[in-house]
Formats: structure tokens, sequence, C-alpha cells
């Protein structure tokens, strides 16, 4: 092969290159171009889509509240962070579902969007109040041998747990709330680890318990269904304390329960009878 044959390939070379260069170049050119108007579509649309007017919440309406039993839809809807008008895709469910779970006495919250129609969808689970808890009156004297409770107040509510929900608050969310039967006063923070475990005992208690004098720590006392019982300091035994109870179911058969100012179960091996002074007296007499 001569010089001029090696020069004439190598012309013919450089001009093949030069051309796929220019065809990658124009390639990369319109595959860019592309992606840009892709994009600038995409947006274009995005922004038109939220903005439609058929996909905007306009008022609480639109906000369906599913799983509550007690709690009003109504106010659980004042509860979230929504400023009308807004479209359903600029919420941000994670954060409501957050702030209903603070201030509503629920245990969880989840929220989702519905664009068809356009509106969101709330589904919560309530907490369950077990006990009332009451004001406490100022002497200590005064509740053991009391049979109402005109004098108390509710002031908050627990759940099993031992949650503690402000009566407040419950009766914003709940415009004719039904408390619970159980009464408790003297609840004190401490006490908040030793509630579950207690209301689980109180709870399947065959005698029945109306309620939970717990202001005196050294000395746990229960209203039921055979009168007032003083349980002591609260401890492991208290399980076998409400069996004892139980096994005096006989008590009002043989005897006046009037009598009986409060059931001793401080040693459940040993239960004792304090009788009102009036018995006490009574007995004196007849001996």
């Amino acid at each position: 092969m001569t010089d001029t044959d090696i020069s004439s390939i190598s012309s013919e070379e450089l001009t093949e290159r030069r051309r796929q260069l220019r065809r990658k170049r124009r390639s990369r050119f319109l595959q860019t171009s592309w992606q840009i108007l892709s994009m600038t579509g995409l947006t274009i649309g995005v922004v038109w889509l939220v903005t439609l007017p058929d996909w905007m919440l306009h008022d609480s309406s639109q906000v369906i509240i599913e799983g509550n039993k007690t709690l009003a839809p109504d106010a659980l809807r004042s509860k979230l962070s929504i400023n009308y008008p807004q479209s359903v895709l600029a919420v941000q469910p994670e954060k409501i579902a957050r702030q209903l779970e603070a201030e509503a006495p629920i245990t969880d919250a989840t929220v989702s969007r519905r664009l068809f129609p356009p509106g969101l969808i709330v589904q919560i689970q309530e907490r369950q109040p077990v006990a009332t808890v009451y004001s406490s009156p100022n002497s200590l004297a005064t509740l053991p041998q009391s049979k109402t409770f005109d004098n108390l107040f509710a002031i908050a509510l627990l759940d099993q747990a031992g949650t503690w929900i402000p009566y407040e608050k419950y009766a914003t969310f709940n415009q004719s709330p039904k408390l619970p039967t159980l009464k408790v006063i003297g609840m004190q923070e401490q006490f908040a680890d030793q509630w579950p475990s207690l209301y689980e005992r109180v709870s399947r208690s065959p005698v029945k318990i109306s309620m939970i004098d717990w202001r005196e720590p050294s000395n746990l006392i229960l209203h039921t269904e055979l009168g007032i019982v003083h349980c002591g300091p609260l401890s492991s035994r208290f399980a076998e304390q409400l069996k004892v109870l139980d096994r005096m179911r006989k008590l009002p058969d043989n005897m006046d329960v009037d009598e009986v100012a409060y059931i001793d179960l401080s040693n459940p091996d040993t239960p004792m009878l304090e009788l009102v002074p009036s018995a006490i007296r009574a007995k004196q007499k007849e001996n």
C-alpha cells in the first residue's frame, strides 16, 4: 500500500468520525431537550392538577372520621391543622395524625388522602376510660364513713394503662360523656406504674368495687358491696385480700352491715371487723 492510499484512508476515517461525532451531539441535544420539555410539562401538569378546584379541600365536611364511638366527629375535625381552601395533595397526613394524637383522647390516628371525590379519611382508635378520678375531700376522715359522693367532682379519667385524661379534654370531644362507674380519689403520679395490675385485679374481683381511695399510700381503701375495706399499703398480697373478701360474702347474713365501720384486711390471714361506736356500746351493754 502506497503513502497516497494511507493518506486517503486516514482522511476518510477522519471524515466518518466527524460525522459520528456530529450525530452523537445531535442525539444528546435532542435527548436533553426532550428531558427538559418532559420535566417542564410534568411540573406544569402537577401544578395544574394541584390547583384544580375539584382537588381542593374547601371545608371540614370533606374530612371523614372513622373508628369513633363516643368522640364527636366535629370536635375531632376542629383539631386538624388545615387552612381551607387547600389542595388535598398539599396536606401532610403524618403531621395531622400526630397532632390529633397529642390533642385528642385517642391512642392512634391514621390520615389518608382521597382524590375522587377529594377529601381526607381519618381513622382513629379511641382511648377507653375505665375509671373516673375525682377530687379529694380536704379531710381524710370524711370519706371512709360516707355513703354518698355528692361533694366530689370529676377531674380526670384513666384508661387501663393508667394514662391520665383531663376531664375538660374528654368533655370537649364528647358533649355527653358517660363516665366509668369505678371512682378513684387520691391518684398520684407515683402510683401510675401500679395502676395496671391494681385495675386488673379490681375489675376481676367477684365482689363489686365502686371506689378506690388512694389518698393515703399506707392504707388503700376500697368501697365495695360488702362495705368499706382497709387493705393497708398496696402489696403483692392484694389478690389474696380480694379472695378473702370474696369468702366474706355471707357477712350481711350474720350481722347488720351498718354496724361495721370497715373490714380490715391489712393482714389477710386474720381479717378483722371494726365496728361503729354505737355498735361497740351496744355490745358492751349486752355483756
